[in-house]
Order: C-alpha cells, then structure tokens, then sequence
C-alpha cells in the first residue's frame, strides 16, 4: 500500500482490499486492547502472589492508564509529525518488549514500571489509527469503519477472561505475558509492510490554543472521563468485587465478565451505522443515560443477579465510545482531529480507566465496592446532559 494521505484515494465502500486492511486495523486493536484487559482476570492471583491489597492492586491499573493518558495526549500532539503508521510499528515494537520482560519480574515495585511503560506504549496507537480511517475512508464511511474497528475493544473485553482461563490452564500467569509479546512483534513486522504513512504538518502554536478553546473539547473530556469510569474503571475492578466482596468463584466471576461484554459487540457496531444516518446527538444521549442507569442497578443488584445486570451495564457502555470518536471526527477538522482524539483517551483513561480503580480499590478497603459504583452510575447519568452542549458537528440524515 502507497501513501494514503491523498483526498482522491478514498474508499467509498468497505469492500476488498479496503475491508481487508480494516480487519487488519481490527487485529491490531484486538490484541493491544485484549493484553491491557488481560490485567484484570489475573488480578487476584497477582495480588496474592506479590501479597499486596486492594488499593495495591488497583494501582496497577493507575500505572497503566496514567501511562496511556499521558500518551494519547502528546501522540495526539507530536504523531502526525513523526508520522502515524512509524508511531504504531514503534507501539508495538515497545508492548512487545515490556511482556517479554515482566515474566522476569519480582518485585511489584518494577511491575509498577513494567505497567506504566506498557500504558505509555499502548497509548501510541488510537490517536494515530483514526486519522489513518477518516483519510483512507470516505466521510460518509465513518461511523461505519471507526465502530467496525472499535468493535475490537468489546470484543477484546469479551475474550480476556476466556483466555485467561484457558490459557492458564495450560502456563503460569506470568507466561501469558510472553505470548502476548511475541504476538506484538509479529503485528509490528507485518504493520510495517502492510499500511501506508500519512503524515501532517507541524501545528502551529496557534492553532493548538485555538483547539483548547473550544467548549466542546471540554465536554467531550468529561463524558470521557466518567463513561470511560463506567466500563473499564469497573471492569478492572469487578473480579475482586465479585470474588472478595459478594464471594463468587474465580472461575464464575471471570465467565460472568467476560460473558458480560458479549451484548456490546453488536451496539458498538449498531451504534456506528446508526451515526451515519440520524441524530449522533440523541443517540448518545440515550446510551449515557441508559448507562448510568445500569451502572446505579449494579451497585445494588445481588450475588444471584448480579451477572445478568453487569450483562446491561456493560452492553450500553460499549456503544459510547465509537459514537465518541465519529463526533470527534465531526467536530474537528484533519489537522485538529488526532489531537482531540488522544486528549478525550487522555481524560478517559487516566481518570475513568486510572484513579477510578484506584478509588474503587480504597472504596472496597474501606466501606465496600457497592458505594463507590453508585457514585459512578449517578455522575454518568448526570453527564448526559451535557451532549446537547456540543457544537459545531454535521449530522447526517
């Protein structure tokens, strides 16, 4: 594949070669989604090898999402210059070599390293993917492309636990890492072959100013921020609440989270062809609201319950994120458009993917994990709102 940074080689239709390298996008996303996943099934087992708490485990997540926050930001920045597809190969190249390492690891203090180095690599690859879509589709090809892609989050979501029962019933906890890792180079060797570059100029200091000035950029960091606290904030979390607060098995506990992102598959990509034909506005509103209503449901459902409801929770919460990025695209032109991207992953991740395990983690030393997912499930429900303050987008239909 040539250059694609040309108007005129747009795809019009998600058809043969072009639905080819979108499956391989797929992939990619996949496996660097599913290894930051792969966390959180093995959590229990890490926090009773390295004897740490709950708080001491949830950091481990804030390491990884202070890492990604702070790279989806400044590749949002600085990646167009150094160009999008050397950026990924460069993500990939440096996930690979953090999992080859921390089977090596004995300390939780360079586990802490390991997982913030991890977060730092991983967080390469967004901001500079979705620039890679809107250039090589059409406009009107958007919604569809972007949330066919993002359906590799869910997905991955969906696999992790699944993998992580299979595979450690074959290997160590810490062997799952070197199978990652290997997988990591292979996708870097063949990304490097098979995408084309795209580069863009060097932003001024204007218009970065001018970017930060807008209202909407603020808003889309906030919902951001507490949808991001609704899924993988509670998914990173929900093995210890599940097996050490309301004492389901570990096998049970991982079956119902992974079993409970299988329904977001299908809204994620529903939600994408939807964004290309009616009101994008509406329909993240209702899927906030719908969100934050489950996630309020969870915090008081009980043990019998419980997976049924994590079951709807997690469904709604998956269809927010690729309506996010479409509106993103649609309120940013190409040259701003990275740059808002990775600083609404940046507000997601270090604060909803990040502190909110962390909290969530102090919740459950304290006074339980119950409070602190009824505090979520109230400000996702009040955020809402706040879509009808967003200006500036073309909608379809």
């Amino acid at each position: 594949m040539n250059d694609i940074n040309t108007k005129s080689k747009r795809n019009a239709d998600l058809r043969g070669t072009a639905l080819l390298f979108l499956l391989f996008l797929w992939t990619v996303w996949f496996v660097s989604f599913t290894a930051r996943m792969i966390f959180s099934p093995i959590l229990p087992l890490m926090e009773d090898e390295f004897h740490i708490s709950h708080t001491g485990a949830g950091a481990i997540f804030l390491f990884i999402s202070g890492g990604y926050g702070l790279s989806v930001f400044s590749t949002g920045i600085y990646g167009g210059r150094f160009g999008y597809k050397r950026s990924i190969v460069f993500s990939l190249v440096l996930c690979a070599l953090v999992f080859l390492l921390i089977p090596f690891t004995g300390s939780i203090i360079v586990l802490y390293a390991f997982s913030l180095i991890f977060g730092i690599a991983t967080g390469i690859y967004l901001p500079c993917v979705i620039p890679l879509i809107t250039d090589y589709f059409s406009e009107n090809h958007w919604g569809k492309s972007i949330a066919i892609h993002d359906s590799a989050a869910p997905i991955g979501i969906f696999c992790a636990p699944f993998l992580a029962l299979v595979l450690l019933g074959f290997l160590d906890w810490r062997h799952i890492f070197t199978v990652f890792g290997i997988i990591f180079l292979v996708l870097a060797f063949l990304f490097h072959f098979i995408s084309g570059e795209l580069k863009i100029a060097e932003k001024s200091r204007q218009s970065f100013k001018n970017v930060f000035k807008r209202r909407s950029l603020w808003i889309v960091g906030i919902l951001w921020i507490f949808a991001a606290g609704s899924n993988i904030g509670i998914y990173f979390i929900a093995p210890l609440y599940l097996t050490k607060e309301l004492h389901l098995g570990i096998g049970h506990a991982d079956a119902a989270l992974g079993i409970s992102r299988l329904g977001g598959v299908a809204v994620a990509i529903a939600c994408g062809y939807l964004a290309d034909r009616f009101d994008l506005k509406k329909i993240m509103f209702a899927n906030l609201l719908l969100t934050g209503a489950f996630t309020v449901a969870l915090s008081l459902a009980s043990p019998e319950f419980v997976a049924v409801v994590l079951f709807f929770q997690a469904t709604f919460v998956t269809g927010f994120f690729p309506l996010s990025l479409v509106m993103t695209a649609r309120l940013f032109s190409e040259e701003e458009r990275s740059m808002a991207t990775g600083f609404g992953l940046m507000m997601g991740v270090l604060v909803g993917g990040g502190l909110v395990p962390f909290l969530l983690g102090i919740a459950g030393d304290l006074i339980g994990f119950r409070a602190g997912i009824l505090v979520i499930g109230i400000l996702v429900t009040l955020s809402s709102v706040l879509v009808f303050k967003l200006d500036g987008t073309k909608e379809n239909g």
